[in-house]
């Protein structure tokens, strides 16, 4: 059975944070190595896209996770849990937030883009011009890359699709070149 077709029974067909039934399709919970049930939602469009982009973050909309947080399912806890706090300066969510738990793995996990977290503490990546980068962001090498513990060279100008930042350090990134897992230092690429 595909992952579509699992999440679909999982989430009885509708949105895992707030029941929405139309526009659905498989999110997964950055940062991540590979799709699969332990690290996906089946979410909305609108969700996704309010996650995604936090220009069109409706504080409001965000009640829903009073129902969702719940969940049985690990990575739908952790993006009720990132999404009270994106919505913190609206004062409801910190109710909810104070009634959550997580266990150390999956609240390290839930942390891991900087939610939850001080903006003084914040790891930021930023590319070689200094353009912000997110989990999730394909970026272009912007010189040849001899990666290490191998004769692989990764040539300028390949593109690596939806990068991991290393939440601990701000010059290393993660991402996929010719099928291989390689840790990427940030002044080495661009932001796609």
């Amino acid at each position: 059975m595909n992952l579509e077709k699992v999440l679909q029974e999982r989430s009885q067909h509708s949105c895992e944070l707030c029941k929405s039934t139309v526009n659905l399709t498989i999110y997964t919970v950055q940062p991540s190595v590979k799709v699969n049930i332990s690290d996906s939602i089946y979410a909305c469009e609108t969700c996704i896209s309010q996650i995604e982009n936090s220009d069109l973050l409706n504080p409001n909309y965000w009640r829903c996770l009073n129902d969702s947080m719940w969940s049985e399912h690990l990575p739908v806890q952790v993006m009720a849990w990132r999404m009270l706090n994106r919505v913190l300066s609206a004062g409801w969510s910190q109710g909810l937030l104070d009634m959550m738990y997580l266990d150390e793995e999956p609240l390290e996990w839930a942390k891991a883009l900087g939610d939850g977290v001080e903006e003084a503490n914040k790891v930021v990546h930023r590319d070689v011009n200094g353009v912000v980068l997110q989990a999730g962001d394909n970026v272009v090498l912007i010189k040849d890359l001899k990666v290490k513990g191998s004769s692989m060279i990764a040539k300028q100008g390949t593109a690596v699709r939806r990068i991991s930042l290393d939440h601990e350090n701000e010059t290393y990134i993660e991402g996929k070149i010719d099928g291989k897992q390689i840790v990427i230092i940030t002044q080495f690429v661009k932001k796609l």
